[in-house]
């Protein structure tokens, strides 16, 4: 029997994806970082810095440099890709090449951190339920499950959802809120990753993208009487246990 296709991409995924696709320049990371202060920060700065961290689909370790220049110091990372993992690792995180499923069944710690930014996609929805209910055990009382995945309902994310061959399930802030609920999670929010204020481009890129926003809601409100909250190609989802 043909083994599952996600392994024969996972397995070169950093040279025959990443590499072509990603801007992996200094410049590029510092932007990334920079973002990361209006988007993530504010959902885990009330962590202790020797709070357990977890980073689903860790890759090249560019979230947990990040979260390691803000004082995190127990930070953990798995990924399925040896290629992105070795070059995670030369920078001296504790990480392991690992099936997330595999890596949480065997794994006895408990997080207050758990992060996976472009991850749950890549699952069935028969793979999703057990997935997210073994993050929900393995979260400790208080702490934060963090996801980033395309957004279903963006008229702009179609060349997120079909841009990689391994993605499988395309989630709308409501149907996450749905498998969250079901799962056990009840403190669920959710935001957009568009544009922010870091400087006077982000600022007018962010005022321009509320007006296409109030654009879009117009339409929609004019065809069936609701708006939308969460636009942007992707979105983040927080939910605390």
């Amino acid at each position: 029997m043909r083994s599952d296709f996600r392994q024969e991409f996972y397995s070169k995924y950093n040279s025959t994806f990443k590499v072509h696709i990603s801007d992996f320049s200094q410049k590029s990371i510092a932007k990334m970082w920079k973002k990361n202060d209006f988007l993530y920060l504010p959902l885990i700065s009330s962590y202790e810095p020797g709070a357990p961290v977890l980073e689903l689909g860790c890759g090249r370790g560019y979230m947990l440099e990040y979260l390691r220049n803000k004082g995190f110091n127990n930070l953990k990372g798995i990924d399925i890709s040896e290629e992105q993992i070795n070059i995670s690792r030369q920078k001296g995180f504790d990480v392991e090449v690992a099936d997330v499923n595999d890596y949480l069944n065997r794994n006895t710690i408990k997080f207050k951190i758990i992060i996976a930014l472009d991850f749950v996609e890549h699952f069935s929805k028969d793979d999703l339920i057990p997935l997210f209910e073994k993050i929900y055990n393995k979260l400790e009382a208080n702490g934060i499950f963090i996801f980033h995945t395309p957004n279903g309902q963006s008229l702009l994310s179609t060349n997120l959802i079909y841009g990689d061959l391994t993605h499988l399930t395309i989630f709308t802030p409501n149907s996450a809120l749905q498998l969250l609920k079901l799962v056990g999670f009840d403190q669920i929010a959710f935001y957009e990753s568009g544009p922010v204020p870091r400087n006077i481009l982000g600022l007018f890129r962010l005022i321009v993208w509320k007006i296409i926003r109030l654009g879009y809601n117009f339409a929609s409100l004019v065809e069936t009487g609701n708006k939308h909250e969460i636009l942007t190609q992707s979105f983040i989802v927080a939910a605390r246990k």
